[in-house]
């Protein structure tokens, strides 16, 4: 977990201002945004795509279980770095237009309640798919990791260089 004090705190203030950091164009502002909403778009279809009808209850226990005894299984692995880069992009990107989002815990509420909104609609919707809150708490994980990650390197590119 990175602490706030290494996060770029004028960052966050420029967020709220509506300016970019020094070295960003407003001029990326729109491609940005259309990138991270591309990217929530790509999510959607990777999650609400049918494969059948109804829906199925992932117990989280027994999914946990699953996780971490199957780990030598290529479907789990598979199953378990999607949901943890499911929602990677997006917090990046989301990072990047929104430095104040940047901070663990408004990154993982903002990411945690994109990743329950899947599992809602994959439960409101006949899609056959597997509504499971681990998948939910894997989606918000890896989304922090990535995002808090984004939001380090934007804070060491922005720090200005030390004397020699």
């Amino acid at each position: 977990m990175i602490p706030a004090t290494t996060l770029d705190r004028p960052a966050a203030a420029e967020a709220t201002s509506g300016t970019a950091p020094a070295g960003h164009s407003n001029r990326l502002r729109p491609v940005q945004w259309a990138a991270f909403w591309a990217s929530l778009c790509a999510a959607a279809v990777a999650t609400l795509t049918p494969e059948g009808t109804g829906w199925a209850w992932g117990s989280p226990l027994t999914e946990l279980r699953w996780y971490a005894t199957g780990l030598g299984s290529s479907a789990t692995v598979t199953q378990l770095v999607g949901n943890l880069a499911l929602l990677a992009v997006p917090a990046v990107l989301l990072v990047a237009l929104r430095p104040a989002v940047g901070l663990p815990r408004r990154l993982f509420a903002a990411m945690l309640g994109v990743g329950v909104g899947i599992e809602f609609l994959q439960w409101a919707l006949p899609l056959g798919r597997v509504v499971s809150p681990m998948d939910a708490l894997l989606n918000a994980a890896g989304a922090v990791a990535a995002g808090l990650l984004s939001a380090h390197v934007q804070a060491v590119r922005h720090q200005p260089p030390s004397p020699r």
